[in-house]
């Protein structure tokens, strides 16, 4: 009991053991499938976690390649040259704006003839000769497309735009695929499995952590030291840590030192007194030493005091 009752070192600093957590989400938004995985356990990298129900990715996935499929084959008949029958529609309307334009022109000449002798108004010559321009370019129009099915090269920036519409699907595609394979998540390094936060039958938002995992080398010693102190600490340097249980004193690298003050922190333990303003610091315990759990309170002293 006496024991128990020691005071703290007044030379050490009150802190705790932090875990810096690698956190498994969801790629997209379905139900949780499958959990492969416990709270407490130990998991290699690689070692399949969870799996997603995958049946709502996989429609999108499927309507993402038809849709590339629809404009790849959109591109490729811009290089062949139209179909006989389409040609021959084209020179049918070749054809009808030829006639088109000899009976404007017709007209238009009759008309003339009529002012001359005085019959008709000039204002309907002006009406016929309006007439005439339209049919001869629309005569134009349909020539210049019955040239551009007979060469199909004539269409080149027509393919250039559905090319790209077809790389452009096909980018979605890719990352259709992609998601689908990420219904089965692994882990992404090894360590242990701190927290599993849905259930098989869950719906799990997109983004949304479904698994924790702290690495071995995630434990960190984060104590707080007061500014007429802090000088004498710095990166690099060696620290002792002990706390309550442990068998032996442990040993920190600094490698963080906060370049602000603070307001003492509430989850610093109680000491008899105590300055307001701190310096957060945060150091690498040795990875030989026993892993501390987080969230344990330590005392952190100047190796060489």
């Amino acid at each position: 009991m006496l024991t128990a009752c020691t005071a703290t070192p007044e030379d050490s600093y009150q802190g705790y053991v932090e875990g810096e957590y690698t956190y498994v989400s969801a790629p997209f938004a379905a139900y949780l499938a499958e959990l492969k995985v416990t709270r407490g356990q130990a998991v290699t990298a690689g070692q399949l976690l969870f799996v997603l129900d995958g049946e709502p990715q996989a429609h999108v996935l499927a309507e993402a390649e038809a849709a590339a499929e629809a404009a790849r084959a959109q591109a490729d008949n811009l290089l062949d040259a139209r179909r006989a029958e389409e040609i021959a529609g084209l020179r049918a309307e070749v054809s009808a704006a030829d006639a088109a334009v000899e009976l404007a022109r017709s007209r238009l000449q009759r008309e003339r003839d009529l002012v001359e002798r005085e019959f008709v108004s000039p204002a309907r010559v002006d009406e016929l000769q309006s007439q005439l321009e339209q049919a001869s370019a629309q005569r134009a129009q349909a020539r210049a497309q019955l040239a551009l099915a007979r060469d199909p090269l004539g269409r080149h920036d027509e393919y250039r735009a559905a090319d790209a519409g077809y790389r452009a699907a096909q980018a979605r595609v890719e990352q259709q695929r992609w998601l689908y394979a990420r219904r089965e998540a692994t882990a992404p390094l090894a360590g242990e499995l701190v927290d599993t936060y849905y259930r098989p039958g869950e719906w799990v938002p997109a983004g949304q952590p479904v698994t924790s995992i702290l690495p071995p080398a995630g434990r960190r010693v984060r104590f707080f030291v007061p500014e007429a102190t802090l000088s004498r600490l710095h990166p690099g340097q060696r620290v002792a840590v002990r706390c309550d249980g442990c068998d032996a004193t442990l040993t920190a690298t600094i490698d963080y030192i906060s370049p602000t003050a603070e307001y003492t922190p509430p989850v610093i333990y109680s000491r008899d007194s105590r300055q307001k303003l701190l310096f957060r610091v945060e150091a690498v315990p040795q990875a030989s030493d026993p892993p501390l759990p987080p969230g344990l309170p330590v005392d952190v002293l100047e190796a060489d005091r």
